[in-house]
């Protein structure tokens, strides 16, 4: 009954917090509050599709901290690189074979490559067991996949057990 009342009970309460943090605190926006906060989750539960749930939570934060490494590291090594001629480069597409499953992790792992300078996640296969990637430089295609798929997939894996 309860859960039925309140299907995301978070939402609710955070609703309810912000709609007194933006309005005037009186009784009549508390009230107001606590209608909104019931009935918007109440329409949108429904909606909210299941998705993969962290699972191990300081594993995620260290995933965090390293990719802001990586980030940083290499806007120095693509900066070095295009302020040489272009002939040092060599881009490639690389076709990633993925252990993850599901929507979210796979997410995660796409956007973590596209948010680091020099590559970026182009598309999934159709049956989202390949990633492909566009790389500014390239020098060894197998050392390359198997560094994003131990520095980024393992992890991953490990956060969202999947």
């Amino acid at each position: 009954m309860l859960k039925r009342l309140f299907p995301m009970p978070l939402h609710s309460l955070i609703l309810v917090l912000v709609w007194l943090l933006l309005n005037q605190f009186s009784a009549g926006h508390l009230v107001l509050g606590i209608l909104l906060g019931i009935a918007i989750p109440w329409v949108a539960a429904p909606l909210s599709d299941p998705h993969a749930r962290v699972r191990k939570p300081w594993r995620a934060t260290r995933y965090l901290l390293m990719v802001l490494g990586d980030i940083v590291v290499s806007n120095f090594e693509v900066a070095a690189r295009i302020l040489r001629s272009n002939r040092h480069l060599r881009p490639g597409l690389l076709a990633v074979p993925l252990d993850l499953t599901g929507h979210l992790p796979l997410s995660v792992l796409a956007s973590t490559i596209s948010l680091t300078p020099g590559t970026v996640s182009v598309d999934f296969s159709a049956d989202m067991k390949w990633l492909y990637i566009h790389a500014l430089h390239v020098d060894d295609e197998a050392q390359t996949i198997a560094r994003i798929k131990q520095r980024y997939e393992a992890p991953l894996r490990e956060i969202f057990q999947c």
